[in-house]
């Protein structure tokens, strides 16, 4: 499992569950579940990440969770 902060939501117009990795840019993927959506962008983050290192474009590190005061 990754350290990136996903977003899942339902999306009407797609009936699906999107799932966004807001830190690494078009990094997104959907499932007919919540767990299914989650699952996908898990490969999809690996993929991105391959993909960006094979490129030598530069990796995000993960920002974790955000405290607020």
């Amino acid at each position: 499992m990754s350290k990136y902060e996903v977003i899942i939501y339902w999306s009407e117009e797609d009936q699906a569950f999107i799932a966004e990795v807001p830190e690494l840019p078009g990094c997104a993927a959907d499932g007919a579940s919540y767990q299914e959506a989650l699952a996908n962008v898990e490969v999809v983050i690996q993929h991105w990440l391959e993909t960006a290192q094979e490129l030598g474009r530069p990796i995000p590190q993960p920002k974790g969770r955000l405290m607020y005061a």
